[in-house]
């Protein structure tokens, strides 16, 4: 062995090897590719991290400078990959091995820079390494040993397509090795596709499978799972426990539960990010937590130090993912209990589950409250504090304690403290379980307990009244102040029912029902002497008799049937005839459809169909002259506004109307030669006065002329500007709203 790696063994504490560590460390297997199958909890990682080492450290036992990774490790989950990475720290610390990781859920960029500075061993998960890959992140012409952990495992998370991509991008010459618990043909198949002459190592021990693992099958009843699960937890008092679940609701369901209770519990599960699940499992190690609760998934490949406790709060889906539960504990020579909450409808299932395992069980009840009581106090007294030196403060509060109270009212009061400190037990209901099946098909069911001496009452009310017991049993609790287990059997006939009440609590039952013996819906109550006589429902209704025939006796044939082929009644000929098309061409056709009156944008009502010379359509349009409209006066302003247009018709008033010296409105010109423009914006290219300074259809703007002072550009922060000076208004002020008397030497005004 080499002996950097050989140093660190020895100040991890390794006075031995393992079974699998020694096989695989074997100098005939040097070089050798190997196919490795050993059980949960065997030092793998250990094992394999020893095999490689010849093939990757120098001969000094050594690294070079970090550059091209040498090895690669690829593991299925995120846990298992970074427990893989602690493990090789501590293995690889005396050689000056620079690790990385490539983990799903981390940051990329992060491992992108790790993996330029340069990496001896990185190890990753199949989809994140298969990324970068693809992204020219890693370079894998290095590679010297590829290591698949768990390679089962990662056939069955669909990881195929992606460990042959791998494979396929390292170098031809590499050293392959594949560790799985079990060996299927999907292994073998891959096995000799990537491997060369693959070496087969198997370490089975003479025990078989955990044998230091003691399961534990604990029946409870149905609606008593959570409470067994808090029992168990607290009555072996384990450093670290696992509290497994099938599902990501149960997780967070049982997590809830078992912190209310006072327990330090974490969650373990598909749903939490890779950081939530990674401080969830360093509070584990630290001990900031005892109990973790987790899926199947999440918890693969898990090794927690001090972990002594496995309870399948859940039965998994097969044995194979039973051994992996139970293979949390019990890890690298270390005792571990594995217990199984089996419910009476979960029975069978465990018991298969024990047979399909080869595993055998002691089958017990769960812990009841009393047995956990007991538990804290013989903990209490094999505590190591009593076997410690204590201080001369502690010894004087000691003797003021002794001097005010009694030994004995001391110590009941420090077990009770002792006690507070932890959750309190549950009480669990009693479960009849039977024996497990020796052969038997189904276990004998246990006879009812006899009811004992009772009373029969009569109730008024039975079957055609539609009576049943689901009703009957809270109304008679509440009337006559009774509960449930003192009411017997409850026999329902036709139109009367017949109620069982336990002898010692009828006369109360009676005192509580009143003389008037009435209950409610006015259901009246009677008192039977003796046994009333109860009849069955009685048979069924007959049906229809029916006389079986006589299969032997041949049968009479069966006369053909005549085919109708008379023409249809005339009726039908003449509903054929009166729906028949009406092809004939010289028929009258069909009026025209009148067209609705309908309403105009004005008041009137059109009528449509009136002869088009009549009466004009729309009264403001005219065939001949259109009349001139009204025109339009603004507000205030006393001088007429713009009449329309003019159709240029001869003889028609003109469209502007002047007066006086008033310039008419300066909207759109009608282009008649001679006259000034109207409008001062935009030029139509008569006139000499310069257009509007604003958007400008191609023509220069207008510009002051030569010689004449600037004016400067008023700014909007000078409120001087927004007042009228005395006198008058402004100069270029527009007049109003749709024009008007224009000012001397002012601008045109800005028409829309």
């Amino acid at each position: 062995m080499i002996d950097t790696l050989a140093r660190a063994l020895a100040d991890k504490g390794y006075d031995a090897l393992t079974p699998v560590q020694e096989a695989v460390t074997d100098p005939d297997l040097d070089g050798q590719d190997l196919l490795v199958s050993a059980q949960t909890g065997s030092g793998k990682t250990v094992g394999f991290g020893l095999a490689i080492g010849k093939t990757i450290l120098a001969e000094d036992g050594t690294f070079g400078p970090a550059g091209r990774p040498l090895a690669l490790i690829v593991a299925p989950t995120r846990e298992l990959a970074l427990q893989v990475k602690r493990e090789l720290s501590w293995l690889y610390a005396g050689t000056g091995a620079v690790l990385a990781s490539c983990v799903g859920g981390m940051d990329v960029r992060d491992e992108r820079r790790s993996l330029d500075r340069g990496a001896h061993i990185v190890v990753a998960t199949p989809g994140r390494l298969v990324d970068h890959v693809k992204r020219s992140n890693i370079d894998l012409s290095d590679i010297r040993a590829i290591v698949l952990d768990e390679a089962d495992e990662m056939l069955d998370l669909g990881f195929k397509e992606d460990l042959e991509f791998i494979l396929g991008e390292a170098p031809p010459e590499r050293r392959t090795l594949m560790f799985s618990a079990t060996v299927p043909a999907t292994i073998v198949k891959l096995a000799k596709s990537y491997q060369r002459d693959a070496v087969r190592v198997t370490t089975v021990t003479k025990e078989g499978q955990h044998a230091d693992i003691e399961y534990r099958a604990l029946s409870v009843a149905q609606h008593d799972g959570d409470n067994a699960i808090i029992n168990v937890l607290r009555f072996y008092d384990a450093p670290n426990a696992i509290v497994f679940a099938n599902t990501r609701a149960m997780v967070t369901r049982l997590t809830t539960r078992l912190s209310n209770r006072g327990f330090s519990v974490v969650a373990l599960s598909g749903e939490l990010s890779q950081q939530e699940r990674s401080h969830a499992l360093q509070a584990m190690r630290d001990g900031r937590a005892k109990v973790c609760v987790a899926t199947d998934v999440a918890a693969r490949g898990i090794d927690l130090p001090n972990l002594e406790l496995v309870i399948h709060a859940e039965l998994p889906t097969n044995a194979e993912i039973l051994l992996h539960r139970s293979g949390r504990t019990g890890r690298a020579g270390r005792k571990g209990i594995s217990a199984m909450i089996v419910t009476p409808k979960m029975r069978r299932r465990a018991e298969n589950l024990l047979t399909w395992g080869k595993l055998q069980a002691t089958w017990a009840m769960a812990p009841s409250a009393d047995e956990i009581l007991r538990k804290d106090e013989e903990r209490l007294l094999n505590d190591e504090i009593w076997g410690e030196t204590f201080t001369e403060d502690e010894k004087a509060f000691a003797s003021r304690l002794l001097e005010l109270h009694e030994p004995a009212q001391i110590a009941a009061a420090y077990l009770r403290v002792y006690q507070g400190k932890q959750s309190a037990p549950e009480d669990l209901s009693a479960v009849n379980a039977p024996a497990p099946r020796d052969g038997s098909d189904k276990a004998p069911r246990e006879r009812k307990e006899t009811f004992g001496p009772s009373k029969w009452f009569r109730v008024d009310v039975g079957r055609d009244q539609k009576a049943e017991a689901r009703w009957l049993l809270p109304m008679l609790c509440k009337a006559g102040d009774i509960t449930k287990k003192e009411i017997g059997a409850i026999r329902i006939q036709a139109d009367e029912t017949f109620v069982e009440i336990a002898e010692g609590a009828s006369a109360a039952f009676i005192k509580a029902v009143g003389p008037d013996m009435v209950l409610e819906n006015q259901a009246k109550l009677s008192i039977v002497d003796g046994v009333p006589q109860i009849s069955d429902r009685g048979p069924r209704p007959d049906k229809k008799a029916y006389t079986p025939r006589d299969n032997d006796a041949p049968r009479a044939p069966r006369p053909p049937r005549a085919r109708d082929t008379s023409p249809p009644p005339p009726s039908r000929q003449d509903d054929v005839a009166a729906i028949a098309p009406n092809r004939d061409d010289s028929a009258k056709a069909r009026k025209p459809r009148a067209k609705p009156e309908r309403k105009d944008h004005g008041d009137a009502l059109v009528d449509l169909n009136k002869p088009r010379g009549a009466k004009p359509v729309w009264k403001g349009k005219s065939d001949d002259a259109r009349p001139a409209r009204a025109p339009y006066r603004a507000d205030g302003d006393a001088k007429p506004a713009y009449k329309g247009k003019s159709d240029g018709a001869p003889g028609g008033k003109p469209a502007w109307k002047d007066k006086g010296d008033k310039p008419a409105y300066k909207g759109k010109s009608d282009g008649k030669p001679g006259e000034k423009p109207a409008w001062k914006g935009k030029s139509e290219g008569a006139g000499d006065k310069p257009a509007w300074k604003g958007k400008s259809e191609g023509k220069p703007a207008w510009k002051k002329p030569d010689g004449a002072p600037a004016k400067p550009k008023a700014s909007a922060s000078d409120t001087s500007k927004r007042f009228v000076p005395p006198g008058g208004k402004p100069a270029g002020k527009p007049a109003g709203k749709f024009g008007g008397k224009g000012k001397p030497g002012g601008k045109a005004p800005f028409k829309r």
